[in-house]
């Protein structure tokens, strides 16, 4: 998957370029909140705990900042990415103990032809290992340099 055709994947309606939250939970909430008022997905409950019950299995932030929820939902038509910044961080359990800046969450629906969830996931993975990709995503205050960022990654 080439960086143009993963930015692809991002929209201007699934960005929170300034995450209020400081706690895993409420960080979910709202970016859970942002997918339910954009995409029209009517039960947030049903989709927030989804995703916690994947943390419970252990957490998705990989550290050095950067975290991945994801799952997989019936109430979901197509794969959809939601991307998040927290410029004060957010207490997200990684796995080095540090503060999470950088969420992709990524919702797909349980029947996924050609795999993309996986595709995207493990793409978005292989690119945040790059220090200056990190540092450039914790810049970001729009949509345009969010897709300009992925894109030329």
């Amino acid at each position: 998957m080439k960086p143009q055709e993963l930015a692809e994947f991002f929209q201007e309606s699934l960005c929170i370029f300034d995450l209020k939250s400081t706690d895993k939970r409420g960080a979910m909430s709202e970016m859970v909140g942002c997918i339910s008022e954009n995409l029209e997905f009517k039960d947030q409950d049903l989709l927030l705990d989804m995703l916690m019950n994947r943390e419970s299995l252990g957490s998705t932030a990989i550290g050095k900042g950067v975290a991945f929820p994801h799952g997989r939902s019936l109430a979901i038509q197509e794969l959809s990415v939601l991307f998040a910044r927290s410029v004060n961080g957010v207490d997200f359990d990684a796995l080095d103990k540090k503060p999470t800046h950088l969420f992709f969450l990524i919702i797909a629906p349980p029947q996924d032809k050609d795999n993309l969830y996986l595709q995207v996931l493990g793409h978005l993975v292989e690119l945040i290992k790059s220090a200056p990709l990190r540092k450039r995503l914790m810049e970001v205050t729009s949509f345009t340099e969010l897709q300009e960022t992925l894109g030329s990654a």
